[in-house]
């Protein structure tokens, strides 16, 4: 019994790290998660659609598992090789038989190390393009996605869905899935081995495989929990970045800055407790596998030891030296794969889970998209009719209530209103950037539902109050990519709409830099820029959505001008609260909670003496005193 106390200590460690283990799982278990994110989709799932982005690159990854398969052969061969070398030095031997058994250790070894690198460059030039793939599908999906859509996704998530889980999911084509089957048969390589050459020390080791086996599963269960809170804490806080770096200004102005840093420093801080978790959690387990590990050593040795001094067997089988130190290798080899198995299938479920949040993306069907007999539209008069037009935003919240009107080719229409009456909306809906509900938009005769979508914006400049430059040249931000458009052309149309008068002062003219959101222009230059990118798309029909609004009198005056001037175009809508801007405007309608009121020229109106009028001498009675 004495001769055995040393293996009863061993487990009764482990036994004790074991109850240590069970006592954690349980009260991990009974935690309530609070994660924000469930998954809904089948591993299978998720593996059968990535799987057709890696279909074209089959021949790739047959290559990968070919030369694997002479790198997995080292790990295997190696440990028979230094056994035998261990056996040839303890008896006389020529140096012919020591130097033949080197030399082929260092062949198969050389042989590994350039598997092992053509792996690698063929996995990662794979991995990369497939992760490209499914990167350029999903922002050519969030592209269709209608507007209401995309207001009720933070911009933050979308952005972590195309890089941060992008990577996630590039890990698993370019490491994780080929190791996984790598270590597996690696595993059952040295297993196969270790049997064929002393199966009494091949179940000394397997002793330790359910222990091995009872940590992972709890490993796992409690990794994979704090994983999730980490990719949970970067999406707050990328969410919180893109929308509080975009309002930086109205923080500023607010003077709420020490405010949102408390706030980031909450999301901050979590973020960095959850990963604080998560290196804890791998501080724990990796050191319980490797004290499996040198346990077995210790084991291996004992009886290895035992047996060879005192010339006795183990269960029938002699131990030599050779087999202790081809042992003692495998031994390391067996549980290293053991340990990144553990490892990398929670990286597997952290892969799973960022691809299914990107499904999740390309799940969400555009609800507006062109019916399947759309057609395109060549060219456009420009009248437009609406007829008993519905629509609301949130369900039975009516916007617009039976709403008809019609406008002629190369008529200039206004729409006037308070706030929230529906103006934009009429605008946004022309376009179909949002379906009404009921009712029907007519251009030219043609329902708008039966015209394909890109089709029919092509026919339409918009110029809105909140203008949007990129952050790229002047150029840039009017061709907006348009080819076959020379620099004199781009010039022409900017002194059509008075934006030549800044742009030549500027130090590079056209290549000039636009910062982001173009704040190195003042909000009338950007407007000029808006009107100069409209016309030279050579729209049929022109938008203007509060184009005169937050700008100086002489900013005012040229793009009073440039109005003017794009009447002449096409047919033309436009929403303005400066009552002076339209006073040439063929018709003007004036709405009230969703509903038409009246409508007429200019000087129709003002002898009505209704709405209109009231808004018309309130404007002028405020102007005169702001005079």
């Amino acid at each position: 019994m004495r001769e055995f106390f040393p293996l009863i200590c061993v487990g009764a460690t482990i036994g004790v790290f074991s109850l240590i283990f069970i006592i954690a799982y349980f009260y991990v278990k009974s935690i309530k998660e609070t994660s924000s994110y469930d998954r809904n989709m089948k591993d299978s799932d998720i593996l059968r659609r990535l799987f057709e982005y890696a279909k074209p690159y089959g021949k790739s990854y047959i290559i990968v598992a070919l030369v694997m398969l002479f790198s997995i052969a080292y790990d295997i061969i190696s440990p028979m090789i230094i056994g035998d070398i261990e056996k040839l030095i303890t008896h006389d031997f020529p140096m012919k038989s020591l130097f033949i058994r080197v030399g082929a250790y260092v062949c198969i070894l050389l042989v590994s190390l350039i598997c092992t690198y053509i792996q690698a460059i063929v996995l990662q030039k794979t991995g990369q393009k497939i992760i490209s793939a499914i990167r350029e599908d999903l922002f050519k999906h969030i592209e269709g996605l209608s507007h209401a859509q995309l207001n009720n996704i933070p911009v933050g998530k979308l952005v972590t869905r195309v890089t941060n889980d992008m990577n996630s999911i590039s890990m698993m084509f370019t490491n994780i899935l080929v190791n996984l089957v790598k270590n597996v048969f690696i595993i059952l390589g040295i297993l196969t081995a270790m049997l064929c050459i002393n199966y009494a020390l091949t179940l000394m080791v397997l002793c330790f495989v359910p222990f091995i086996v009872l940590f992972t599963v709890i490993f796992q269960k409690i990794s994979r929990r704090v994983r999730r809170k980490v990719t949970d804490g970067y999406t707050d806080i990328n969410t919180f970045l893109s929308e509080n770096l975009s309002g930086m200004k109205i923080i500023q102005i607010f003077n709420r800055e020490e405010k949102k840093k408390q706030e980031f420093d909450k999301k901050n801080e979590a973020l960095g407790h959850s990963i604080m978790q998560q290196i804890y959690t791998f501080a724990v387990f990796r050191p319980v596998v490797y004290m499996l590990y040198i346990s077995s050593v210790l084991c291996l040795l004992y009886l290895g030891g035992r047996g060879y001094i005192k010339n006795t067997q183990l269960l029938g089988q002699v131990i030599d030296s050779g087999t202790v130190v081809t042992f003692y290798m495998y031994i390391s080899k067996f549980f290293n794969p053991i340990q990144n198995l553990a490892e990398q299938f929670n990286m597997l479920q952290a892969a799973f889970a960022s691809a299914e949040k990107v499904f999740t993306v390309f799940n969400l069907q555009p609800q507006v998209v062109d019916s399947p007999d759309a057609i395109e539209l060549e060219h456009v008069e420009g009248n437009i009719e609406f007829k008993h037009v519905w629509f609301s935003y949130v369900p039975d919240e009516w916007v617009l209530k039976d709403v008809s009107f019609s406008v002629k080719a190369n008529e200039t229409v206004a729409f006037v209103g308070s706030t929230g009456s529906g103006k934009t909306t009429i605008l946004s809906l022309i376009c179909r950037n949002y379906d009404i509900q009921k009712g029907e938009i007519l251009i030219d005769g043609i329902n708008i539902r039966n015209i394909k979508i890109s089709s029919l914006r092509k026919h339409f400049g918009q110029m809105l109050q909140d203008v949007f430059l990129f952050s790229d040249t002047i150029r840039g931000n009017i061709l907006l990519n348009l080819e076959g458009v020379s620099d004199d052309e781009v010039m022409e149309v900017c002194r059509y709409v008075n934006a030549d008068k800044f742009i030549s002062r500027l130090t590079y003219g056209l290549d000039e830099e636009v910062r982001e959101r173009g704040s190195n222009f003042s909000a009338g230059q950007r407007q000029l820029l808006s009107f100069a990118r409209t016309i030279i798309h050579k729209p049929e029909v022109m938008i203007l959505d509060e184009a005169t609004a937050n700008i100086d009198t002489e900013t005012e005056i040229l793009i009073q001008d440039s109005l003017e001037k794009l009447m002449n175009i096409g047919t033309m809508l436009i929403v303005a609260h400066r009552l002076s801007t339209i006073r040439n405007a063929d018709n003007i309608i004036v709405l009230s909670h969703g509903e038409i009121v009246e409508q007429g020229n200019h000087s129709e109106l003002l002898e009505r003496r209704g709405r209109y009028y009231r808004l018309y001498m309130l404007q002028s009675e405020k102007e005169r005193i702001q005079a």
